[in-house]
């Protein structure tokens, strides 16, 4: 069985040849290893960057917050402007790359700025496997990923994480607002902030994770896992969940019996020829 103390001196040593670090920094998981082994290998020669674009949910700020708090790593919220894109905005399956390339466009500049050689970001092995256009992005402009060098997966990330006692080892996958959006509807502030409001509602509920998806004529569809789905579907729930919605803006809101699929959205691009 793999120890974590096997994992963690190639990652310390990576990073620290990498020199002063900027590591892009969402308070997810994997960004939070990533700060978490900058700060112990790098000290104030490190700093975690929140790019803070209208897709990402105050949910998302208040964590990164909090867990750059407890690593201890100087953190700062940088604004991002990839809303004014209008290829961004068009929401074709390129909406990540444009989205990346204002993130590490910003990162990049600050970190000229103030010294920093490096810019890291958490992506990890397994995200190699998905459909990433900002994967793209970040090679670009010289992005390192340290975890997905090292090939360390999810599996190893939260094991890292469990170890340094993060505060949210154990979160879910919390892709940007925008991810909820069919592919081909339009990326715009309302939208955004009608799926944030949404799921916020929805996290009253005792349920493990949930994602609001917009689809073509206002319709909400709502994804949790396979378990919570009859606590939402009660009758009483139910009935307060549609008018809820519906009061927020959405035209039609319905229950996906098939529940939370992570990258949900990915799995209905055409695949292109090779």
């Amino acid at each position: 069985m793999e120890s974590v103390l096997d994992l963690i001196d190639p990652l310390l040593k990576r990073i620290a040849s990498y020199g002063p670090s900027v590591v892009a920094f969402s308070g997810g998981v994997d960004s939070a290893v990533v700060a978490c082994a900058a700060f112990q290998a790098l000290g104030k020669d490190s700093v975690a960057i929140t790019g803070v674009g209208a897709a990402v949910s105050q949910r998302d700020r208040d964590d990164a917050m909090s867990v750059a708090k407890q690593i201890g790593i100087h953190h700062l919220f940088l604004a991002t402007d990839e809303i004014e894109d209008s290829q961004y905005r068009l929401n074709d399956r390129r909406r990540c790359f444009h989205c990346k390339s204002h993130l590490y466009g910003r990162l990049d500049k600050w970190a000229q700025s103030n010294g920093f050689k490096s810019v890291l970001s958490g992506t990890n092995q397994d995200d190699l496997s998905d459909y990433r256009p900002g994967l793209e992005a970040a090679r670009q402009y010289g992005v390192r990923a340290p975890l997905a060098d090292l090939a360390y997966g999810k599996a190893q990330v939260r094991l890292l994480a469990q170890h340094w006692n993060l505060s949210i080892h154990a979160k879910p996958a919390s892709p940007c607002l925008a991810s909820r959006i069919a592919y081909g509807e339009e990326v715009s502030p309302e939208r955004l902030r009608m799926i944030e409001q949404a799921e916020s509602l929805l996290r009253s509920f005792p349920i493990g994770d949930v994602r609001v998806r917009w689809y073509p004529g206002g319709v909400a569809s709502i994804e949790v896992p396979k378990n919570d789905l009859s606590i939402l579907s009660h009758a009483s729930n139910w009935s307060s969940i549609v008018a809820s919605l519906q009061s927020i803006g959405f035209a039609k809101v319905v229950l996906d019996p098939e529940g939370l699929r992570s990258g949900n959205m990915n799995r209905q691009l055409p695949v292109l020829p090779v």
